[in-house]
């Protein structure tokens, strides 16, 4: 094994240990004992099992690696492993992305503080450490306003507070949550600490975007679409259907956060609102998105970001342009149900078997409670497909899905119901900066 072509994972699914040895690359593998697979066991050159979220076991285990056999790059793609990897650069003097840094995309309230150090318009904020600093808040920058955990991801435990009547609601919420884990399908994160935060009125967007010693390359804008109450995402498309003027004033934006936040190299999945204050960041993260986005990306852009993302440190892809050009459209639709408990699942073979599927997933699993959308991990299943334009490819996501994928759901009254595509206003006009695309259209 040569150290200088081996790259030690912090966590990882298996197409990034797949796509990493499909480079040539070498694999060390930390990777967490519930998230462990056969086929990681196979593709990585070596694998430790360790909770890599525990410093002490992380750092002589890494130490002993750098020694014998080697390794030139460490990184994570996922969640839970980016501030472990932060450190582990830092420790090691490796360069790429250090802790500082990855800390700042991982806590929401570092994340705030140091925009507001740099921005005098930064969008207000402040921890939640008691009852009172609700009203307090809502005092101070008015109604309504985000509760959220510093660190969670999926939409998990983000709250509107609309009025100082809905304070009690919502601090009882926060206080049933504390100590809970933040999702069912991934990595358990205990919930502790809640941010308090400006409400950023308008339709949503992420960016996709990759970063080349500092130079900030926006790969995509994704229109995303969201439930307004729970904040549960219910579709994503690329390219985002966006006047060319409003897209640059996102694209720069987003620049110029990535420049604060203190990212140089790598890969980072940024989620913005376009409304009366123009593109404002909800949150950040160094890693790729998930809901498949990527693969949306690679159906419209013909870009593989994860593969760029364990190249890229190794001289093994080159730069892309500032603007990428999309050449087809992609989108994503999710499938939701009525709460009570799946009875069966089917038709996987059957979507993956269509022209332009670029990803289909069922997570649902006979037995499994069904609820009404509240965060991302109450959904049951995914399909992302290509399509002539954005448009056409949010109308061939749904089609195939109701053609295909079958989730049946025992109802809490004892009905028999198939899971439904999650309804979104689809319209084929631009958003402009009021984001009308986004208020009116037919559902699909």
């Amino acid at each position: 094994m040569n150290p200088d072509t081996t790259v030690l994972l912090v966590g990882a699914n298996d197409e990034m240990v797949h796509k990493a040895r499909r480079l040539g690359l070498h694999v060390l593998l930390l990777q967490h004992p519930t998230k462990i697979t056969e086929a990681q066991r196979a593709l990585a050159d070596a694998v430790h099992i360790l909770d890599y979220t525990d410093w002490s076991l992380l750092a002589p285990l890494v130490s002993t690696l750098y020694r014998e056999p080697g390794f030139a790059v460490a990184m994570s793609l996922t969640e839970a492993g980016l501030e472990a990897a932060g450190r582990v650069n830092d420790l090691l003097g490796l360069g790429g992305t250090g802790h500082a840094v990855a800390r700042r995309f991982r806590d929401k309230w570092a994340m705030r503080r140091h925009l507001a150090a740099h921005d005098p318009s930064a969008v207000g904020a402040a921890p939640l450490t008691g009852r009172d600093d609700l009203d307090s808040f809502g005092r101070r920058h008015g109604y309504p306003f985000i509760v959220k955990p510093l660190d969670a991801t999926a939409s998990f435990g983000v709250f509107r507070v609309d009025g100082p009547a809905d304070t009690a609601r919502v601090w009882a919420a926060v206080e049933r949550l504390r100590g809970t884990r933040t999702d069912r399908g991934s990595m358990p994160f205990p919930i502790e600490d809640f941010l308090m935060e400006e409400y950023l009125d308008g339709p949503e967007f992420s960016v996709e975007s990759f970063s080349f010693h500092g130079r900030h390359v926006i790969v995509a804008l994704t229109e995303k679409f969201v439930d307004p109450d729970t904040f549960t995402e219910l579709g994503h498309a690329v390219p985002a259907r966006l006047d060319e003027a409003v897209a640059a004033e996102i694209r720069a934006a987003t620049s110029r956060f990535l420049d604060l936040i203190g990212i140089a190299d790598g890969v980072c999945h940024t989620e913005i609102r376009l409304g009366s204050r123009g593109p404002a960041v909800i949150e950040s993260h160094n890693r790729i998105g998930g809901d498949a986005i990527p693969d949306l990306v690679r159906g419209a852009y013909g870009i593989d970001l994860t593969s760029y993302a364990l190249g890229w440190p190794f001289g093994l892809v080159p730069e892309l342009p500032d603007h990428p050009p999309a050449h087809a459209g992609a989108g994503t639709r999710f499938l939701v149900g009525v709460p009570g408990r799946v009875e069966s699942v089917g038709g996987l073979d059957a979507a993956r078997a269509r022209d332009g599927v670029l990803a289909v997933s069922l997570t649902a699993r006979p037995g499994d409670p069904v609820r009404a959308p509240r965060d991302n991990w109450d959904r049951l299943g995914l399909i992302a497909v290509t399509g002539r334009d954005t448009t056409d490819a949010l109308h061939r996501a749904a089609e195939i899905a109701r053609d295909c994928l079958a989730v049946r759901i025992t109802a809490d009254d004892g009905t028999s119901h198939l899971a439904e595509v999650a309804e979104i206003a689809v319209t084929a006009e631009p958003a402009g900066a009021e984001g009308a695309g986004h208020a009116t259209g037919a559902t699909a």
